[in-house]
């Protein structure tokens, strides 16, 4: 079975950091651009960062360009979000997936909730 399960939420106060990881299973992902993308109440799911297949080209929505870093392991089949400085505004659930999204990749989510 593919899945990809995101891990590493939870509550932080603002001006903290989050570190999220994402574990695929079931096949290999470095075929695709993968991205992280957040729900917040209320709102619709948008895109935060993406990773090209090799790591090293990365880029950002202008809302978390600065403060958050994506980065990849292809050995290991995982995708990291290292979110600095959080905000109230970053208070979302956070998934995984290829970039552009595959609808049979969505995961649960991993809720992010930065209090002030």
């Amino acid at each position: 079975q593919v899945q990809l399960v995101e891990s590493g939420g939870g509550l932080v106060q603002v001006g903290g950091s989050l570190r999220l990881s994402c574990a695929a299973s079931g096949r290999t992902f470095n075929i695709y651009h993968m991205g992280w993308f957040r729900q917040a109440p209320g709102k619709e799911r948008e895109f935060v960062a993406g990773v090209d297949q090799s790591g090293y080209i990365t880029y950002y929505s202008d809302s978390v360009k600065g403060r958050f870093t994506i980065s990849r392991d292809n050995a290991k089949n995982t995708v990291a979000l290292q979110m600095n400085s959080l905000k109230p505004e970053d208070t979302a659930v956070y998934y995984c997936n290829t970039k552009p999204p595959l609808p049979e990749y969505w995961g649960k989510g991993t809720l992010v909730t930065v209090s002030s």
